[in-house]
């Protein structure tokens, strides 16, 4: 792709990057085959291509209108478009770089400007969104049907293990995790207790700047991955081999930390080596000996939900299933495994007409087997799921917990 990226983004390293992926792109079209919205909408504008195009013109100085920010709003960042992609255009970034610009160059609304502020002071802080959580639990019984199926139900956070091993991981808690689904790095604990590891939380470490970056808050985004940087280094320093995650959207990010403070001279090594460190539970189970803690007498048929950032950030497709297949659970039949349920961080809140569009069709197709349970590999795509589905929604790691909490109880209190 031709480019002619005017002086005020050219020499910048964002414009520069940008420049870089779109001359990478070549119209093919493919993205447009595994694109959601596109797949919705069958509007250009709404597809990858489409919004290259979009973001290329406000790189090089065309007008930029509100419609401009309508199709970029809509993009999920569920990156379907870069496994599909054969010349490796990285969509995401490009993306990412876009909306910041145009974020600067076209102000949003007062109440959206309120909204967005508000998602990122409340979400990416745990004790603001236990607050939050547990006032809407408290409230749940009166709430009108729709409103209650967005609020889950309270779980009671089961105990760690008291053992310590040798080998040492450190875990990210994470914003909602800790109080929306806290059974899901206990069972992650206890597993990993069982094969001779001892998983650490640093009560340091918080959000992983996900939230914040994606919503054009770059660097309120960075100086978050700063703040985890400087909690687990110490523990880094120390020999911890991985940094578990338990939310692949959270995976997806810190493995980012290297890419997007390279240029950074007090962090750029530092976050690289995060970056390595960086492991979704999957990939660590993957390389242990799984004899200690394959259950026993379960019947139970799995649907298992892949997310977005696991499979095509993380690369990692077919991971979860081969080790729940190693474990000895059957897994049902699903389809269209490449398309976005919806959730994609705060786009369910931003987005919830295209969002519940999207769950529908994602519960169509976890469901086609009928499942006795749906699994899934991140807190976001479970909470979202759970307000639709029939069946019990859950963290994959909690069927390997022993005694088998996940199988025995359905979380809710």
């Amino acid at each position: 792709m031709k480019t002619n990226i005017i002086e005020e983004y050219r020499e910048t390293a964002d414009g520069q990057e940008a420049e870089g992926i779109l001359r990478s792109c070549v119209h093919c079209g493919f993205c447009t085959a595994t694109c959601p919205t596109y797949q919705e909408l069958c509007d250009e504008r709404d597809g990858p291509r489409g919004r290259i195009y979009l973001i290329k013109q406000l790189l090089e100085g065309g007008e930029v209108t509100e419609k401009t920010r309508t199709h970029l709003d809509r993009c999920l960042t569920c990156r379907s478009c870069e496994t599909t992609c054969p010349s490796g255009v990285q969509y995401g970034r490009l993306v990412d770089i876009g909306r910041g610009i145009l974020e600067q160059k076209l102000p949003r609304s007062a109440s959206q400007r309120a909204l967005r502020w508000s998602i990122r002071k409340l979400v990416p802080y745990r004790q603001r969104f236990g607050t939050l959580l547990k006032l809407g639990q408290l409230a749940r019984p009166i709430m009108p049907a729709a409103v209650k199926a967005k609020i889950p139900p309270a779980q009671k956070a089961s105990p760690w293990p008291s053992t310590s091993h040798p080998r040492r991981m450190l875990a990210l808690q994470g914003c909602a995790q800790p109080s929306a689904t806290p059974n899901t790095l206990a069972a992650t604990a206890r597993v990993l207790d069982r094969l001779g590891i001892t998983l650490v939380t640093v009560s340091e470490a918080g959000c992983c700047g996900a939230v914040s970056y994606h919503l054009a808050a770059h660097q309120e985004g960075l100086q978050a991955m700063r703040r985890n940087i400087d909690a687990w280094w110490p523990a880094v320093e120390a020999g911890a081999e991985a940094i578990v995650m338990t939310a692949s959207g959270c995976g997806a990010m810190v493995e980012e930390y290297g890419h997007l403070l390279r240029n950074d001279p007090h962090y750029a090594d530092k976050a690289a080596r995060i970056s390595e460190l960086c492991r979704d539970i999957s990939q660590v189970l993957a390389a242990e000996d799984l004899t200690a803690i394959r259950p026993e007498g379960h019947d139970q048929r799995i649907a298992f939900h892949c997310p977005c950032t696991l499979q095509h950030a993380l690369k990692q497709t077919s991971t979860v299933q081969e080790i729940l297949g190693r474990a000895g659970f059957e897994l049902t039949r699903t389809r269209d495994n490449h398309l976005c349920c919806g959730s994609a961080g705060t786009y369910s809140i931003l987005q919830p007409e295209m969002s519940q569009s999207l769950l529908k069709n994602k519960i169509e197709a976890l469901t086609m087997d009928n499942p006795d349970r749906i699994v899934t590999a991140n807190v976001g795509c479970q909470l979202h799921l759970q307000t639709r589905a029939s069946q019990p929604v859950s963290h994959w790691i909690e069927l390997l917990d022993q005694p088998q909490q996940a199988m025995g109880q359905e979380g809710a209190q």
